[in-house]
């Protein structure tokens, strides 16, 4: 997997590149795969996400914040202090109880970073990628995500150009919830459409 400089051999997938780096820079002690591996994690579950939530629960709370979001989901993320590269421009779309809308990236894993974080290891999976556009209504239900036939479904496919953001619906019995309390309830896995946010 290396080569006689002792590198990443260059005609590897870049997974296995990644790794074999990973692995040479551990033995010689240079990284801990602890602290690599809490980097990875945070960024995926805690940092981006709980920009996302935020985004989505001023929606769910501010008429006029959502009416922005929905025109122009870069400009009012941006209001909220959530830009960068990978969040150039980021077009969001409302989950209603007759419409559902799922992200995916067809060609790659474009994914808007900056309010979501790294892209999970099941958005990359080539699986996913071609299934979810062909029979989304399965792909949701292996997932967890059970949709009635009377839902429409509606697929996103990211690109370069134009990532997506899903604001799901807002769960019944939250009406007396503040902002605040809102951002906890909302998880990545819903603003990329393939789960809903559940109520406390």
């Amino acid at each position: 997997m290396t080569t006689a400089h002792g590198g990443p051999d260059a005609s590897l997938p870049v997974a296995l590149r990644t790794e074999a780096l990973e692995q040479l820079l551990t033995e010689r002690g240079l990284i801990d795969p602890a602290v690599v591996n809490g980097l990875i994690a945070t960024y995926e579950t805690n940092v981006g996400p709980l920009n996302g939530a935020k985004v989505v629960a001023r929606a769910w709370t501010d008429p006029e914040y959502r009416r922005r979001l929905l025109d122009d989901g870069t400009a009012a993320i941006a209001e909220l202090g959530f830009s960068g590269p990978q969040g150039e421009h980021i077009v969001v779309v409302e989950n209603t109880p007759t419409t559902h809308h799922v992200v995916v990236c067809t060609l790659c894993s474009c994914y808007p970073w900056p309010v979501l974080g790294l892209p999970p290891s099941w958005y990359k999976d080539p699986a996913y990628r071609a299934r979810v556009v062909k029979e989304p209504r399965a792909v949701l239900s292996e997932m967890g995500l059970e949709l009635g036939d009377d839902v429409r479904i509606t697929v996103h496919d990211s690109t370069s150009e134009v990532r997506w953001l899903v604001l799901p619906e807002r769960p019944a019995g939250t009406g007396h919830l503040t902002e605040e309390q809102l951002v906890p309830l909302v998880t990545r896995d819903a603003m990329v459409g393939v789960a809903r946010v559940a109520a406390p």
